[in-house]
């Protein structure tokens, strides 16, 4: 074999190398899948006979455009989704181009390991307009929960650098049926990276099962986060746009067996007040601000407990670790949101809050 030929062969097997190592990364979404009882070597266990994994997540890759002047592979988000089969088992990179796509999105449960991708959060953007006065199909109105942009109910879901939105209009305090909810996320182990969500009155339906959300801009004003996920919002901002008086996030835990609970960490809060940092939707609500920065839009107290009538404020789980800027101190203004030592505020500091660590990458956390 000649010098150039021994070259030329080496590169060969150089490139091929990386291909292969790099495999699991062709598709954006970050998650990991395991199961127990494998008869992978656990180097780092001394009980490696309990802990050992294997992969048994998707096999194989799907790449599927979406370009609303017509150059991809389909026009819409949804149609792209329909496309995906039933009981799907690869991973599904749906590459989103810039565009407005002014439609309503639903991912089915039967159709998890989907990745919604766009061109930035500024420039691919889906929405919608649905409030919860607005009649649906059937007739019937729609309530809160039917009104989101986009809907996901399926497992393993990922959206990276992309908006969803709902532009009703916002309501003043006090009006009823003006709830119109961005996003809903009702599947378990989703993760959210560089999107964005857009709203006014229950923006980010927070709703069940575990999320983590990166970098991500969230804006409202009224509970412009809620429901009753298990999630961990790392390195957000939460913006507000409340006119007279708005809140942040409204958290549904109802009994102390629940895991639920919401966990900022390294946040920015911004825009208008006065507002509430947390309210108790439920009778255990669980919410806790670490090494978060308020602007001075903080409302006296800091916090609601919803109804003033069944003493949640004797049951809720609120408290604030190491938080900084003007509106600080306000956030520990009632005896009820706890200043917490590093033994209680641990736990709400890492993904192991979502058990991140079996299904987010160490790169993505």
């Amino acid at each position: 074999m000649s010098s150039l030929s021994r070259i030329s062969f080496f590169y060969l097997f150089f490139v091929l190398t990386l291909a292969l190592l790099h495999a699991p990364c062709l598709v954006t979404s970050s998650i990991y899948r395991y199961r127990s009882n494998s008869v992978a070597h656990d180097t780092a266990s001394t009980n490696s006979a309990k802990h050992h994994h294997k992969w048994v997540g998707p096999v194989g890759h799907l790449v599927v455009t979406v370009d609303v002047k017509g150059d991809g592979g389909f026009q819409s988000v949804q149609a792209a989704v329909d496309a995906v089969p039933e009981n799907n088992t690869k991973n599904v990179l749906i590459l989103i181009s810039a565009g407005y796509y002014i439609e309503k999105v639903v991912v089915p449960a039967t159709k998890p390991y989907i990745t919604f991708q766009g061109a930035g959060r500024d420039v691919t953007i889906i929405e919608w307009h649905d409030r919860a006065c607005d009649p649906g199909p059937n007739g019937e109105l729609l309530r809160t929960y039917r009104t989101a942009s986009v809907t996901v109910f399926a497992n393993y879901f990922s959206a990276r650098n992309i908006s969803f939105k709902n532009t009703a209009p916002a309501p003043m305090p006090g009006m009823q049926g003006w709830q119109a909810a961005a996003f809903r996320i009702s599947g378990d182990k989703a993760y959210f990276s560089g999107c964005g969500f857009y709203g006014a009155q229950d923006t980010l339906c927070d709703d069940a099962g575990r999320h983590y959300f990166k970098e991500c801009y969230i804006e409202g004003s009224i509970d412009f986060i809620f429901g009753n996920g298990r999630s961990m919002y790392k390195d957000c901002e939460l913006h507000s746009i409340a006119t007279r008086f708005g809140s942040i996030a409204a958290q549904d835990r109802n009994s102390l067996d629940e895991k639920t609970g919401f966990a900022f960490v390294g946040c920015r809060v911004t825009g208008t007040g006065p507002l509430y940092v947390g309210r108790a939707m439920g009778q255990y609500s669980r919410i806790v601000y670490s090494y978060t920065y308020f602007d001075d839009v903080v409302a006296h107290g800091g916090w609601d407990d919803w109804d003033h009538v069944h003493n949640k404020n004797k049951t809720v789980f609120f408290g604030v670790f190491k938080c900084w800027g003007p509106g600080a101190e306000a956030v520990r203004g009632v005896s009820w949101a706890r200043e917490l030592e590093y033994d209680l505020a641990h736990k709400f500091l890492a993904k192991s809050f979502v058990n991140g660590r079996h299904w987010i990458s160490p790169a993505d956390a």
